[in-house]
């Protein structure tokens, strides 16, 4: 029996470091029930991830997707789950947002040829989702007597208000939300609460926000999250009525050690939370 799955996972198609078929491989080597590929504001890689389907016959595969937005000048992600990845209205907003993060990756580019760190256009202009992440790699690569991990690129150059930094042009997550319903897919809060102070409060006042806006479920088993986030999260689900949910966010090898299914080893989403993901997915989609 089948008791683990995976509803939070990355490719190389955005930042991951392995094909979408690798991930259903990953995923089938650790006999998850489920995994889902999620990668950020793109579904190029779920015709591959969804074609190894009938190599495994006991593993659900899932599109998905995670959207970047923001609330309240804070970037905040909305996996969605069981996404129509032929919906023309997603695919539009999923090119915008490309174009976006292009427009970004120039202005990043010509931010760090200023501060004597250029970069071969020809190293950055033709990834597919381009990020901080991949500029972080970059610079490790060109200048690794500077920088010899990716960590020392945002610590110094990337993060908010550092000299590297550019700010992203994002949709509000209420907005996300919608998108996803309207391709027939359950949104849902990743990664809601870090080790910081004031999260629980945080935690309250984006949920009494989105969840009259359509949100399905939160991430409630997460790779770095401890017992008591786990604990938070789990109380503010059953408090507004959400979906459970979970993930390793694995993005590859070369990463901090994660692994699919399992994290860094303490990680266990249950399988039962399909049960609720088909639960959501089809009152979303007898809706429309």
């Amino acid at each position: 029996m089948r008791s683990a799955a995976d509803f939070h996972t990355h490719s190389l198609c955005s930042d991951g470091a392995v094909r979408p078929a690798e991930i259903a491989a990953l995923a089938e080597a650790k006999r998850l029930a489920a995994v889902a590929l999620t990668d950020h504001d793109t579904v190029s890689g779920i015709p591959e991830f969804l074609a190894e389907a009938p190599r495994y016959p006991e593993l659900r595969l899932i599109p998905g997707v995670e959207l970047s937005s923001r609330f309240n000048n804070r970037e905040l992600h909305i996996v969605g789950l069981e996404i129509d990845v032929e919906n023309q209205e997603f695919l539009d907003f999923l090119e915008k947002m490309r174009l976006e993060r292009v427009a970004r990756a120039e202005k990043m580019a010509l931010k760090l040829a200023a501060l004597g760190l250029p970069l071969p256009e020809e190293d950055w202009r033709p990834l597919a989702v381009i990020g901080r992440m991949h500029f972080a790699k970059l610079l490790t690569k060109h200048y690794p007597e500077k920088f010899p991990t990716p960590d020392t690129v945002f610590e110094s150059l990337l993060r908010r208000n550092l000299p590297g930094f550019v700010p992203r042009v994002l949709p509000h997550p209420a907005e996300a939300i919608a998108l996803i319903h309207r391709a027939g897919g359950a949104a849902v809060w990743a990664h809601p609460v870090f080790a910081a102070a004031g999260e629980r409060a945080w935690l309250k006042r984006v949920l009494k926000h989105l969840t009259p806006a359509g949100l399905d479920g939160i991430e409630v088993n997460y790779v770095t999250f401890t017992p008591e986030q786990t604990a938070l999260v789990s109380e503010a689900a059953e408090q507004y009525n959400l979906m459970r949910s979970g993930g390793s966010d694995f993005h590859g090898v070369g990463l901090p050690v994660c692994e699919v299914g399992t994290g860094r080893g303490n990680l266990n989403v249950p399988a039962d939370m399909l049960a609720e993901l088909d639960k959501r997915t089809a009152a979303i989609r007898n809706a429309k």
